[in-house]
């Protein structure tokens, strides 16, 4: 299996360390969208990060469908979802709030970093910091609960991805979400960072 992505993306991030924590063997191709992108488009005509190519040559994209794949693959006791109902409910929320999180601080990177100045429209700016604001206090209540982990002894998607989300704002965004006010997760990010599938995949 293969994933190919740069490892700045959030979104590649999370899908490589949760294959690491799956278990699961595959190869790493860091291929940009803007630097690479004939390669990039060799693999997947949509040049789309991630994608990933299952052992049977399927191209897919969007972490989000790549993850629910790999669910059907992870061995006994390997899986990164709750099998309970009102824990998956709870997981899918937390995980759909630090995708919210991500998603706005890429609107905001791109709105800074890939139009001109003189084309930036604030309002449009202050709208997005305004629901990246609110979708970090929310998952800031949520993660409070974290015991050192949210649902087991191990970090499940719904901290992994908390944790990618959070590092990507605080790394892309400096200053911008303060973390004096979101301490729960700050540590939780601080925890996860230390982990060796963490480790293996740094955003750079």
């Amino acid at each position: 299996m293969r994933l190919i992505g740069m490892l700045d993306s959030p979104y590649v991030r999370r899908v490589a360390i949760s294959l690491q924590l799956m278990e699961l063997p595959f190869s790493h191709e860091a291929l940009s969208v803007f630097r690479n992108f004939e390669a990039f488009s060799a693999i997947n005509p949509v040049v789309k990060a991630p994608t990933f190519v299952t052992d049977d040559g399927v191209v897919l994209m969007d972490s989000a469908l790549i993850l629910e794949y790999l669910e059907r693959l992870v061995a006994s006791g390997r899986s990164l979802t709750p099998k309970e109902r009102p824990a998956l409910a709870r997981a899918q929320r937390i995980t759909g709030l630090a995708l919210a999180a991500s998603d706005k601080s890429v609107q905001i990177v791109y709105e800074r970093n890939l139009r001109p100045p003189e084309k930036h429209h604030q309002p449009w700016l202050d709208r997005v910091q305004g629901q990246l604001e609110a979708a970090y206090g929310l998952l800031e209540q949520e993660i409070a609960a974290a015991k050192p982990w949210l649902f087991e002894d191990r970090p499940l998607q719904a901290d992994i991805t908390s944790a990618v989300a959070w590092r990507f704002t605080q790394m892309e965004l400096p200053g911008l979400i303060s973390e004096a006010r979101h301490p729960s997760l700050a540590a939780l990010s601080a925890r996860a960072e230390k982990l060796p599938a963490f480790l293996a995949f740094p955003p750079v």
